[in-house]
């Protein structure tokens, strides 16, 4: 039996060589890293998260009633470079001018560097955009059964602008319940949707165009998907327990269709255990 005390963070995650998802969960005292748990291994067990009533900014470990963002306090959402505008808008960004929106040498390191717009299959087929080295991440955080690169740029900005030119013919969004229950309202192959775009590439932007064409499957750690899948946050049950029927995205699959997501849960202060 595991029994543990931790401040929630986004579980890490990578794939293995058979393209199964693997996922660990950070152990961490209110900003402080201790190492993580492999999370595959409790598919199956019963497994119990009690909310101790505590919230930590996960910038600036500051005790908080609420969190903005994903586990940050408010002043930190306005200043942090953890929610800086080109995040959620990678056009915004200007690092690659010298200009940092929030934080000179965090840009540098997170938005001045190769980046990849793809396609990935989650509840349809959407794109997005990434850090080259963070793909397989980002795709297995999206709860994507398979993905596609579709154009490899030298910093975040550019691949935010050919993202923006394909939001005009295809989504960037997903419906986590639709991901959930394995739902996908478009199956049009993603090799077969990567050429369809490709179309809409102007001539100035083909240099930027990924040729590889390689499609990468992911499976997941699970016994069974909900049929219907229910939301449940700690800020309104604070012990949550029940079988651990899987791990897609950033959810837990529990039993009776429940699921927790524990990413929007960061900052949060549990206890967790699993039998």
């Amino acid at each position: 039996m595991t029994n543990i005390t931790t401040n929630l963070r986004k579980m890490t995650t990578s794939l293995d060589d058979n393209g199964l998802a693997t996922y660990h969960l950070p152990l961490v005292n209110i900003v402080e890293f201790s190492g993580s748990l492999s999370i595959n291994e409790w598919v199956g067990k019963l497994v119990k998260i009690q909310f101790t009533g505590n919230i930590h900014c996960v910038a600036t470990g500051k005790k908080i009633k609420k969190t903005y963002g994903e586990g940050l306090s408010y002043d930190a959402f306005l200043t942090s470079p953890l929610s800086s505008p080109s995040i959620v808008h990678p056009e915004l960004s200007r690092i690659h001018e010298g200009i940092a929106l929030r934080d000179f040498d965090w840009e540098q390191k997170h938005h001045n560097q190769p980046h990849y717009v793809y396609l990935s299959r989650t509840s349809s087929i959407k794109v997005g955009v990434t850090r080259s080295t963070n793909l397989y991440s980002r795709w297995i955080d999206q709860g994507a059964t398979e993905g596609i690169r579709i154009s490899e740029t030298p910093y975040r900005q550019l691949a935010g602008t050919i993202e923006v030119l394909l939001k005009e013919y295809i989504a960037d969004k997903t419906a986590w319940q639709s991901m959930l229950k394995g739902e996908c309202s478009d199956m049009t192959e993603l090799l077969e949707k990567k050429n369809q775009l490709l179309e809409h590439f102007p001539e100035d932007l083909h240099a930027f165009v990924d040729d590889n064409d390689i499609v990468q499957k992911i499976a997941y750690p699970t016994l069974q998907l909900p049929l219907k899948p229910k939301s449940v946050k700690l800020d309104t049950t604070s012990a949550i327990e029940g079988r651990l029927m899987g791990i897609k995205g950033q959810y837990w699959l529990l039993d009776d269709d429940r699921v927790i997501n524990i990413r929007s849960h960061a900052g949060y202060e549990v206890n967790l255990s699993h039998s």
